[in-house]
């Protein structure tokens, strides 16, 4: 063998081996870059949807079950209602991390760098750790005064407190399973993922009317199989990350803080504000609901956020099942592919949009009947409900939008869109339009009058920033 013969066997020998087992977890990984994008999506987006449909029916199937129990049942619905902001404020740490650490974790994949997106999942795990331990220990001391800051009235106060103190005391599993189950998406093993939600939403479904009605507990039992449920699903997913299944894989020696800390979590702001100002505007709505029309206008409110959920059912699946589409291309710099990718899906989700906000409109009756039997409540819903989620037609545009900066690492404007609808926007609406001598109307108008304009605005932004990032 000549001389130049040994020198490229050693040096494809030498490639083949660096990156702690790169080039393995590149051809593991290659069909983010070469499968067909709208198959390739779908089989991503579809057990992403699934999961968060599984997801949603925490929340949803609590207050199915609660709003049927004898008496008390609309109450205890809008005590749970009212602890909804703080179960969503715990969700968003959990975003903060793995929505921060999983795309570029993609991204790493996608160099052919496995060494680094295994220390981006160990130092989320010590993020998450540390999160899930501090904030619900502070919870747990402030709930009684934050839930009445949060429109808490005598009546149900003592039902948003059982339920919290028992979910609080379960929730670091909630932050593990939301949280890390982003990575198994960002592999590409998107059935695996939904396996994790599905496995939880199942308990929760078996273990609700169990708790509730047969064991006699009401909201306490609602709280128990919620944490319970969502134990099983972190099992899972640490199950899956410490196994040798996957391309990455969760190494003790990782299991603590680094340098990519800090760029993981100005990534992860954008959904965490996202979900921690959706935290803030019900924290509003029901103050402003409270105060203006009472305990029936809260308990619409809680109705209508809980429909809203099955549009985000759709939006949130697309969105994990095309970011490591995106992040995935975009750090192989096969930039045709993620144009394709998210021009494709955005068309898919504004019609999905559209469909489901005219169903609601046309069905508002019978979708308040599912969660009330008052006829006050049932009618309010039924007036207020097809005007409320009209702007989320057009929404999709900004959540593809957002989704596509994530996946390209492109914090910043992803940041200022979060901040755009709900700070800037939403909030202020929802106290101003009240005070002008529209009431509860100006809170619930407050929502469609944001979504219109922030997908406007978001669509603007992203055709002049593409230029300069796919060149």
């Amino acid at each position: 063998m000549s001389l130049s013969q040994k020198t490229t066997n050693s040096r494809q020998t030498s490639q083949s081996q660096t990156g702690d087992g790169a080039q393995t977890s590149r051809r593991g990984n290659d069909v983010l870059g070469s499968k067909p994008i709208a198959p390739l999506v779908a089989s991503l987006a579809l057990p992403a949807v699934v999961a968060q449909a599984c997801n949603a029916m925490y929340t949803i199937v609590d207050r199915l079950f609660l709003a049927h129990i004898p008496e008390i049942g609309d109450q205890a619905m809008t005590g749970v209602g009212i602890c909804f902001p703080i179960t969503l404020a715990i969700s968003a740490f959990a975003m903060l991390v793995g929505m921060g650490g999983a795309p570029l974790a993609s991204i790493e994949l996608g160099r052919g760098n496995r060494k680094n997106a295994e220390q981006l999942l160990g130092t989320s795990v010590a993020m998450l750790l540390a999160l899930g331990i501090v904030i619900p220990t502070l919870l747990q001391v402030t709930k009684t005064p934050i839930l009445n800051a949060f429109g808490a009235s005598e009546a149900t106060l003592p039902y948003a407190e059982d339920f919290l103190g028992i979910y609080l005391t379960g929730s670091i599993c909630v932050m593990f399973a939301l949280g890390l189950n982003t990575f198994i998406t960002a592999q590409g093993r998107a059935l695996v993922a939904m396996g994790s939600v599905l496995i939880g939403a199942l308990s929760s479904l078996a273990l609700d009317p169990l708790f509730i009605f047969v064991f006699g507990m009401g909201v306490k039992g609602a709280a128990l199989a919620n944490v319970l449920a969502q134990s099983f699903s972190a099992i899972w997913v640490l199950a899956f990350l410490t196994s040798d299944r996957g391309s990455i894989r969760l190494r003790g020696r990782y299991l603590r803080f680094t340098r990519q800390l800090a760029p993981m979590l100005l990534l992860g702001f954008s959904p965490f504000i996202m979900q921690i100002t959706e935290s803030v505007i019900q924290v509003v709505f029901n103050a402003s609901l409270e105060r203006y029309g009472g305990d029936d206008y809260v308990a619409t409110m809680t109705i209508m956020l809980s429909l809203m959920q099955l549009i985000f059912i759709f939006s949130q699946g697309i969105s994990q099942g095309l970011q490591p589409v995106i992040g995935y291309n975009y750090g192989a710099k096969l930039y045709d592919r993620v144009r394709t990718a998210y021009r494709g899906t955005m068309i898919v989700q504004v019609a999905i949009n559209c469909t489901m906000t005219t169903l609601f409109a046309l069905f508002a009756q019978y979708l308040a009947g599912l969660f009330s039997s008052d006829p006050t409540i049932i009618g309010i819903v039924e007036h207020t409900l097809p005007w409320f989620v009209c702007g989320m037609g057009v929404f999709g545009v900004q959540n593809i939008v957002q989704c596509a900066f994530v996946g390209m690492g492109q914090a910043k404007p992803s940041l200022f869109l979060a901040i755009f609808r709900k700070i800037i926007l939403l909030v202020p609406l929802a106290f101003l339009l009240p005070t002008l001598g529209l009431g509860t109307t100006g809170v619930f108008l407050a929502e469609p009058i944001s979504d219109a304009t922030s997908a406007l605005v978001a669509g603007l932004l992203f055709h002049h920033s593409v230029k300069r990032l796919l060149k």
